[in-house]
């Protein structure tokens, strides 16, 4: 099996059993409402409520499960989302609906300024965004929508007008943001990373001074209890960061904040191995995406591999030092095909040891090291488990043999997606539902891993918009 088929492959017959057909309250088709009731007519929020806008990552990872219900909306949630594309190559990581009132969610369009603050980085005159990204799962989502139905792809040329943007955007990561020097991407702030509230961030955040409360309001406590989200104190340093990020016309350089993170690179090199594969449909050679792929697989090992702790540790860009602290984004890299043998082996067995207590003590892989001093199994990224971490882990045991284990983490998300009501998170001991409900990567990814993707599909008329 090649380096991409790898990346795409999901379980055969021998693997598991065929789902039953779906029922009125099956998974599958509650699943299908939540992404039916966040549809907004050309992409999905995440949550009506407390994520009313498109964002980034989130529509690369529902774009992989709607490609099962409707290929046709799942290209057209990647292409709204690179619609807004900058001249730059970079993916905002919100594109805001201008119907949905500035109120509803902080920070609003009227902070970011992008049409105006990221006039000489290219932004887009026609719709306000963030001027901030998100981890690039985006090549890797066209390529799984692309296989889901490829005549309907081909016919409307989707790989074809994805594949220059998306170069595009990889470009713009391993160029502009390559503030380390090592080949590899940094996130200038933790929302860039997604998990914006991982303890990870404490040391380098430590640094910023903090935006006075006075000056923002969080419309984010309106629909979670305080408790489990970011303390004031860190949300005045996001908002610092964002404000002189915007201040300096969104230019990347080396900032208060420059962290290497392994997720966003792992996904990264994910990514270029799936652009290897579009540029072969498309009639070009994937051999030197491949090459640069592995190169950067190389630089992810030199530059974070701990062999003490048995995973990957982020980076931090101004101190030079690997940040000491567990998180899951140090498992992620399981996800590469070409990762090696031992660290693979020891990627694995560190999920599934005391810290991380995968299968054991845990259900569901935490966001956070369970004996870390700021594990919290409710608060935002500080130890909770999320949908789309494990839907990655699972694909990693998966690419590296180790199917008796994602079987057994495959069958825990399906089970803890549809008790939680499909939840943003969930407790990691307990499975007890956190954040929103009816929240749109976790029914998604639950409708990717109900699907045997090697079943014979049919594709007569079978896309529906």
């Amino acid at each position: 099996m090649d380096r991409t088929a790898q990346l795409t492959a999901r379980p055969t017959d021998r693997d598991i059993a065929y789902d039953p057909p779906p029922t009125a309250d099956s998974p599958h088709v509650r699943a299908a409402k939540v992404l039916e009731a966040n549809w907004t007519g050309a992409s999905t929020v995440p949550s009506r409520g407390l994520y009313p806008h498109q964002w980034s990552w989130d529509s690369a990872f529902i774009a992989i499960g709607l490609r099962h219900l409707s290929p046709l909306r799942a290209q057209t949630e990647l292409e709204t989302l690179l619609d807004a594309q900058w001249g730059d190559g970079r993916i905002p990581h919100i594109v805001f609906n201008p119907s949905v009132p500035l109120d509803a969610y902080f920070p609003s369009p009227d902070f970011w300024r992008s049409s105006t603050a990221g006039r000489t980085t290219g932004a887009p005159r026609t719709v306000q965004t963030s001027g901030i990204v998100q981890p690039p799962v985006h090549a890797l989502a066209a390529w799984l929508v692309h296989r889901a139905d490829p005549g309907l792809s081909r016919a409307r040329g989707f790989l074809a007008r994805m594949y220059p943007r998306l170069a595009a955007w990889h470009r713009y990561l391993l160029h502009r943001r390559d503030l380390g020097g090592a080949g590899l991407a940094s996130v200038v702030h933790p929302w860039e990373q997604g998990m914006d509230n991982s303890p990870c961030w404490d040391a380098p955040l430590s640094r910023v001074t903090p935006a006075p409360a006075r000056s923002f309001r969080r419309a984010d406590l309106a629909h979670g209890a305080p408790e489990d989200r970011p303390t004031d104190l860190d949300y005045g340093r996001y908002v610092r960061l964002a404000t002189e990020y915007r201040d300096r016309g969104y230019v990347d350089g080396p900032g208060q904040f420059a962290v290497e993170d392994p997720a966003f690179n792992a996904l990264l090199i994910a990514s270029e191995h799936a652009l290897a594969g579009i540029a072969t449909e498309l009639g070009a050679t994937g051999t030197a995406r491949h090459a640069r792929a592995e190169r950067l697989t190389a630089a992810l090992i030199d530059r974070m591999w701990d062999p003490a702790r048995e995973m990957f540790l982020c980076h931090d860009v101004r101190s030079g030092r690997l940040i000491a602290e567990r998180s899951v984004a140090g498992l992620i890299p399981l996800l590469l095909p070409t990762l090696p043998r031992d660290i693979a082996t020891a990627l694995v067995r560190t999920a599934h040891g005391p810290h991380f207590g995968l299968g054991a003590t845990t259900r569901l892989a935490p966001s956070y090291d369970l004996l870390g001093e700021a594990f919290d199994p409710h608060r935002y990224w500080r130890g909770p488990a999320w949908f789309n971490t494990n839907w990655l882990l699972e694909r990693g045991l998966r690419t590296h043999g180790e199917r008796n284990r994602a079987d057994a983490l495959r069958a825990a998300m399906l089970d803890l997606a549809a008790a939680s009501d499909f939840a943003e998170y969930v407790d990691p001991y307990t499975g007890e539902a956190c954040g929103a409900t009816g929240f749109g990567w976790t029914a998604a990814l639950t409708l990717d891993l109900l699907h045997d993707f090697e079943k014979p599909r049919d594709t007569k008329g079978g896309s529906r918009g």
